[in-house]
């Protein structure tokens, strides 16, 4: 399909059909942007200070690295390509407020989050000939999230390109034992509480 810039190109052309929207000089993204997200000092913790995906978000990222590695905007969040890809067209969707990880982030954003993946994805895709893609959040250390950011990752996958080792392995059919049985008594059980805990956090708030 040609060159990386080319396929850039056409990724770009299908998420920002009217082309992207104009850089300013000065900040290194459209004025609405600038306009609409930049944090006041007095909202930001340590964590935002230090966040690369807070300093992409407050427009302190050169302008032609952030033209060039912006794909879409909307309301509550932003897609990018990422800067480490696994594969051609590997992007994230990053809300635009600073969330450490997924169980730290709103219900509400979540929804935000995925609801323009299959705009995204679908675009994305098309612009890299891929006719798969793995929709993926690293939440905690241990599960390889290394910025501390709530995002998602869309990777696009072709038929034995080898991406995943763990494609490999052998997976083993559940047992339906006892043990299985008491994991999902256990995970009922923090179901539970956590829905009432959240249900008496909301009465205490209405009172």
């Amino acid at each position: 399909m040609g060159t990386p810039k080319r396929r850039l190109a056409v990724l770009s052309s299908h998420l920002l059909p009217t082309g992207p929207a104009p850089c300013s000089s000065s900040s290194g993204v459209s004025a609405s942007f600038c306009a609409q997200q930049r944090l006041s000092h007095s909202q930001e913790s340590g964590h935002e200070n230090d966040c690369v995906f807070c300093k992409i978000i407050r427009g302190e990222s050169p302008a032609v690295k952030f033209c060039l590695l912006q794909l879409y905007e909307y309301d509550t969040c932003l897609c990018i390509l990422d800067t480490n890809p696994l594969s051609l067209g590997h992007s994230l969707i990053v809300p635009k407020s600073h969330f450490s990880c997924l169980d730290a982030t709103p219900p509400s954003v979540v929804a935000a989050m995925c609801a323009k993946v299959p705009l995204i994805s679908n675009a994305i895709m098309k612009a890299t000939d891929a006719d798969s893609f793995n929709l993926l959040v690293n939440n905690g250390a241990a599960a390889g999230q290394v910025i501390f950011h709530t995002h998602i990752h869309i990777i696009p996958r072709k038929a034995r390109d080898c991406l995943w080792t763990s494609e490999s392995l052998r997976r083993r059919p559940l047992k339906i034992d006892k043990e299985t049985s008491q994991l999902a008594d256990q995970v009922r059980e923090k179901l539970s509480n956590i829905c009432e805990c959240s249900s008496k956090g909301q009465e205490s708030s209405l009172s």
